[in-house]
């Protein structure tokens, strides 16, 4: 990986770390309400994966999902209602693994049409246990679609550890059967995602596909903003806080004194953000209606 590619990517982590623990500070002083989901710690799968698509590639996402959307060009003054079609991002649901389903509608419309469209869907190894994981496998593997599976697998669902809900460890492990290309690779090395992604990349804009890969990562935080994290192991959080994805990039690729710069360039554009977002009038409760009801 080159010092540009590196840099670029550590912009796009910087962007999403500081605006995840800005939105943190605003729910803990009340100003921001609702569940909470952060994805700190995790932030060089959205960059690597999301940093090598187009406007008119999809992105589906789960609850987690802020780091996705900034990362396939969401603006980050705008970002909680988390749809933005035109860069391709299709939405984000609470539902665990709900997003699968919807991710083969989009893939099989490219399919059909004989586009170089790749649809990709972001979901943690919780939602692998589903039954409409598998189902969606199933179809993807059986129609050949354009799609590749990303799981981000943070070792727990929810609260629960995958030892605990599963004897395989390995999400890539469990989609074995179906017979398309898989590969598992460490999700804080922001540089080996940006491989192996790419060629899957590449092998379905030629047509091919399904694909999955599987990175291995942590979330810092806990399930949602307010989780007392009594599950939570210690020595593994000393152990992933070393393998860091943003510092990482840092001692690797890019020098202290421009990393330096990218981080204060990401704090001004997100406390601007913030401004904007303080700034603007709340909306007309009428849209509501319109929202929900075809006129």
């Amino acid at each position: 990986m080159d010092g540009v590619l590196a840099a670029a990517l550590l912009r796009t982590m910087w962007r999403i770390r500081l605006f995840e623990e800005r939105v943190a500070q605003l729910k803990r002083s009340l100003q921001v309400h609702g569940l909470i989901h952060l994805s700190i710690g995790g932030e060089g799968v959205a960059a690597a994966v999301c940093g090598q698509l187009r406007d008119d590639d999809a992105v589906y996402s789960g609850h987690r999902a802020h780091g996705h959307a900034i990362a396939k060009g969401a603006p980050v003054d705008r970002l909680m209602h988390l749809v933005d079609a035109a860069h391709g991002f299709m939405g984000a649901t609470g539902v665990v693994g709900g997003n699968l389903p919807l991710a083969l509608g989009t893939a099989l419309k490219a399919h059909l049409q004989g586009t170089d469209q790749v649809t990709v869907v972001f979901f943690g190894d919780g939602a692998v246990q589903a039954g409409h994981f598998n189902e969606s496998v199933n179809l993807a593997a059986l129609w050949r679609l354009p799609v590749i599976f990303v799981c981000e697998n943070n070792g727990f669902a929810e609260f629960t550890s995958r030892e605990e809900h599963s004897t395989i460890e390995r999400v890539s492990d469990v989609v074995a059967p179906y017979g398309f290309e898989r590969e598992t690779v460490e999700g804080s090395d922001p540089a080996a995602v940006w491989e192996a992604f790419g060629r899957m990349l590449e092998s379905a804009r030629s047509g091919a596909g399904p694909f999955l890969l599987e990175c291995l990562t942590y979330r810092r935080r806990g399930h949602y903003e307010g989780d007392q994290q009594k599950y939570r192991d210690a020595a593994a959080e000393e152990e992933w806080l070393a393998r860091d994805p943003i510092a990482r990039l840092t001692g690797r690729f890019v020098d202290g004194d421009a990393a330096a710069e990218i981080e204060r360039d990401a704090a001004a554009e997100i406390e601007e953000a913030v401004r904007f977002a303080r700034d603007s009038p709340f909306p007309d409760p009428a849209i509501a209606a319109k929202l929900v009801y075809a006129e």
